[in-house]
């Protein structure tokens, strides 16, 4: 199985009058492949959101559901890190397309099987899987950024890449709508309807898989290029060192991450802001549609908007970072979730009848929870050599999805359930307060110096 991931080898170096318009060809080429190709991924990741308003109707509980629902965060956190400790050592197009193709497979098996929502015990076992094959996109998507960019380009590509989370996820929504209206219309003796959140999605996710693994190269020396710090004269220290041999997994682990403070305090900050992007992001249908009086269309809509106001969002949180705080990222994080805080708030104590101040206060959330999302997993990436930026923010993933997205999963479920919606987003509130509390505390941390002082 390794050998299949294998990473490409070294092809012979380029004639010189070669490489600058080679290098510039395939910075664009590769970039655009793990753009679509990871956007892809949320076009199938987050599905059972839409379908669980059709599942409470077929007698399911909410508690139950958001078990459910806690299997894909549960996997996808573990997986982030074990596949990232793999992707560190794997050819990053074959990796990345492999896991896009097995997870659409699984949304497949979901949407024209009924066995396979049969039951909360089954829909966990497939939500499990599938959340395990998603953990297969994010770490390439950063192997392939830290050697097609170097150091002081990759906050700017590295915020416009994230932007990819958005778009995937805001077009998933109108999507599943999309297959519901067309398994209600033309399957609807076949189907109840909610199976075409995950068949039209899948389905177009396979498409995208096969045009990212025609796109996608997995290091310039695999093409006969030099290594990007030599090509734009770069280097990430005085010594110029490029760590361009390949790690073992104890290296990685022991050497790099585990013993390095700053990765371990941005990936407890992950928790709280990983507990407010999901804890509003996978509730807002069920949330809108009992609290608020909308319906599965509205609700669609309004996720749509949470999702895409994240793109200039995102765009914004990495240029102020850079440019009004100098690298630091701790401060654009205290700012954008302060506002988080604030958005919150509103969403919660509007009374229902004003949908317009919802769709609002999600977009405001949506606008200023992915910058600090993007500025953890840059932090990640800057902190640890480039063969080992795969396993830095795998394990900040692994602390956001495990502490942060399962609590958002199937605490929020059963608290609303026993409790109330108020009682929920009380959870939320104070996850939004740590995680500015937690982001101060690296206020005056820059990425590049731990490198060279690690």
């Amino acid at each position: 199985m390794l050998k299949f991931f294998k990473p490409a080898p070294a092809k012979e170096r380029l004639p010189e009058d070669k490489i600058d318009a080679e290098y510039k060809k395939l910075r664009f080429q590769v970039f655009m492949g793990i753009f679509i190709g990871y956007a892809a991924y949320y076009l199938i990741r987050k599905n059972f959101s839409l379908a669980m308003p059709y599942l409470t109707e077929e007698g399911f509980s909410k508690g139950e559901l958001g078990l459910a629902l806690s299997a894909i965060s549960i996997a996808y956190g573990i997986s982030k890190f074990v596949m990232a400790t793999i992707s560190d050592r794997s050819n990053a197009r074959v990796f990345l397309v492999t896991g896009l193709i097995l997870s659409a497979i699984i949304n497949l098996l979901m949407g024209f099987i009924p066995f396979f929502t049969s039951t909360i015990t089954i829909m966990f076992i497939m939500l499990f899987l599938n959340g395990w094959v998603q953990g297969m996109g994010w770490p390439p998507s950063g192997r392939v950024l830290v050697h097609w960019f170097s150091v002081s380009e990759r906050g700017g590509k590295t915020a416009i890449w994230n932007v990819a989370h958005n778009v995937g996820g805001g077009l998933m929504a109108p999507l599943a709508i999309g297959g519901v209206s067309l398994a209600t219309t033309y399957f609807g003796a076949t189907f109840i309807g909610y199976e075409g959140v995950f068949i039209l999605p899948a389905l177009v996710a396979i498409v995208v898989a096969i045009i990212a693994f025609a796109l996608i190269r997995d290091t310039p020396q695999s093409e006969g290029l030099p290594p990007i710090e030599e090509h734009r004269d770069d280097y990430p220290s005085k010594s110029k060192k490029t760590f361009e041999t390949e790690l073992t997994t104890k290296e990685i682990l022991f050497k790099y991450v585990l013993n390095n403070k700053w990765v371990w305090a941005i990936a407890i900050a992950n928790i709280f802001v990983y507990f407010v992007r999901y804890g509003v992001l996978d509730w807002a249908p069920t949330y809108l549609s009992e609290e608020k009086g909308f319906n599965m269309s509205e609700s669609g809509i309004a996720y749509f908007l949470y999702e895409w106001a994240g793109i200039p969002g995102t765009l914004l949180c990495g240029y102020i970072s850079d440019k009004v705080f100098k690298g630091r990222r701790g401060p654009a994080g205290v700012v954008f979730m302060l506002g988080v805080l604030v958005a919150v708030l509103v969403y919660w104590f509007n009374p229902a009848g004003n949908p317009l101040v919802d769709n609002i206060a999600l977009i405001a959330i949506g606008f200023l929870i992915y910058g600090p999302v993007m500025l953890i997993g840059l932090q990640a990436l800057d902190f640890v050599p480039k063969k080992a930026a795969g396993t830095a923010a795998g394990l900040t993933g692994f602390f956001g999805y495990i502490g942060g997205a399962v609590s958002a999963n199937a605490i929020m479920g059963f608290v609303v359930q026993h409790f109330s919606w108020d009682a929920g987003f009380m959870l939320l509130t104070v996850s939004c307060a740590l995680a500015v509390v937690l982001f101060a505390i690296t206020w005056n941390v820059r990425g590049q110096e731990v490198v060279k002082n690690h």
